[in-house]
């Protein structure tokens, strides 16, 4: 879809009831740091991308900073509790997530990582702190009603998917529709995933550490449902999730629809 941007593809076409999500409008991708020329010019030009909301963290959108996008505002939403984590003792160091391929081989034996593969998507959605910037993230997607939008993390699959799960959700997608987007990612990460899998075997390794090799190189589709399955339980569903979580109201998902979706 766009030149030099992993994991990049539109929510156009998606079949949600009767209607389908319009092309063009609603992207999500990896981190903009190498996009081509010829990709900034269409999202410029052709897709009049307005805004691009980047969940990274500060330091991940420091090493990797995006490429400025004419006509779009940058807005950076970190949906990870850095200082939560801090304050609990159990952080990892950020630097070791700017290169996670060269250390998740020997991390996934640990219990601290083992850990955080099971809860990242279950933090997501529980936290407060992350649901204030993905609230925030969909009410400036409500007050843009003209081009398109774009939402990224560093590689466009856990913090992107949430972000895709709540948008999809908003515009009455059911679990499924949701899920398949969601493991989609795993079509491009596969041969990395599937690389470091035979490494942890060769290092003695079983299915608890290829877990967190999936779970952080690719996307856990197990731990997506729980996340999922925690939102029924607590809210009944997406919509009721955005609404009590998030101030997202009936009103405000009829303007998505109206917006996002065709016959």
């Amino acid at each position: 879809m766009l030149e030099g941007v992993i994991n990049a593809r539109d929510l156009g076409g998606i079949r949600i009831g009767g209607k389908t999500v319009k092309p063009g409008l609603l992207l999500r991708t990896g981190h903009l740091n190498e996009v081509s020329d010829e990709s900034v010019r269409h999202l410029s030009q052709d897709l009049h991308l307005k805004k691009i909301f980047d969940f990274r963290t500060l330091q991940e959108a420091a090493f990797q900073p995006d490429r400025e996008i004419p006509g779009a505002e940058h807005i950076l939403l970190p949906t990870l509790d850095v200082e939560a984590e801090k304050a609990s003792g159990e952080a990892v160091p950020q630097e070791t997530f700017l290169n996670l391929p060269a250390h998740i081989v020997q991390l996934s034996f640990t219990r601290l990582f083992q850990q955080k593969a099971r809860q990242l998507y279950p933090s997501l959605v529980l936290s407060e702190f992350s649901q204030l910037q993905y609230a925030t993230f969909l009410n400036l997607i409500l007050e843009t009603e003209e081009g398109s939008v774009l939402w990224h993390c560093s590689q466009g699959k856990d913090r992107t998917g949430i972000g895709a799960a709540l948008i999809l959700g908003a515009l009455g997608a059911d679990t499924e529709t949701i899920v398949e987007d969601f493991d989609r990612s795993n079509e491009v990460y596969r041969p990395v995933v599937d690389k470091l899998c035979a490494q942890v075997v060769e290092a003695g390794g079983g299915e608890k550490e290829m877990d967190v090799v999936r779970a952080f190189m690719g996307v856990s589709v197990k731990n997506f449902r729980y996340a999922l399955k925690l939102i029924d339980a607590n809210w009944g569903s997406i919509p009721g999730y955005l609404e009590e979580a998030m101030g997202i109201m009936d009103d405000d998902l009829a303007v998505l629809r109206a917006r996002y979706l065709q016959d």
